[in-house]
């Protein structure tokens, strides 16, 4: 810690990446312990941050986080859609297709970011606000890759019809972006995605993520 810099807001936000960082929450013992204070230090963190619905505690007492991190994280979305626009263009430029960026929401895969190519005579209509499940579309199939790869490793999805009928997609998911867990992809209407496609994500997914560290 330097002299510009506040104890006790450091304990707190370091309170709230550990309880993020778990699906069960923790005891304010298992926090004490994490966090190198007593349990007096613990209670008063947690009580503060409780006014603020950051934390709250089951029957349990096990703390776990709030749901006013939700509105936090909605004012998330409009600096990351910023940060990646530039990619995002220069993507559907490139293939001639719709660009977008595609963030998780809960168990849903939601589109924050879409950019058309100006050029072609057609291309799929894919409005940001758009929801699908993780499991179903090469964006959310991305996702849920880069999950079960190893970290820093990345590929990328292809898909057919999975969302809309004679439309076909390619993905490459977000790496190395603390706090985002997201992929960039395009879709187009085509039999198949042509071979130079699904590299071309990957780069611009490298891009985005880039912009965001």
């Amino acid at each position: 810690m330097t002299a510009e810099t506040s104890q006790t807001l450091d304990r707190g936000l370091r309170v709230l990446k550990l309880l993020a960082d778990t699906d069960h929450g923790l005891t304010v013992t298992e926090l004490s312990q994490k966090l190198g204070v007593n349990r007096t230090v613990v209670y008063r963190l947690l009580a503060t941050l409780e006014q603020h619905a950051l934390v709250r505690r089951d029957l349990g007492g096990r703390a776990r986080v709030g749901l006013g991190v939700l509105r936090l994280g909605r004012q998330v979305h409009p600096l990351v859609r910023e940060a990646a626009l530039p990619a995002l263009r220069s993507l559907a430029e490139d293939i001639g297709a719709t660009a977008h960026l595609t963030l998780v929401d809960g168990a849903e895969a939601l589109a924050v970011a879409v950019v058309e190519p100006t050029w072609t005579d057609y291309h799929v209509a894919y409005r940001a606000g758009f929801r699908h499940s993780l499991d179903r579309g090469a964006a959310g199939k991305a996702i849920l890759s880069a999950r079960r790869q190893p970290a820093g490793e990345s590929g990328y999805i292809l898909t057919q019809g999975e969302l809309e009928a004679g439309a076909c997609g390619a993905a490459a998911p977000l790496l190395g972006v603390t706090g985002v867990e997201g992929s960039v992809g395009v879709v187009m209407l085509a039999d198949a995605v042509p071979e130079r496609v699904g590299p071309r994500v990957v780069d611009a997914a490298r891009e985005v993520a880039e912009a965001l560290r």
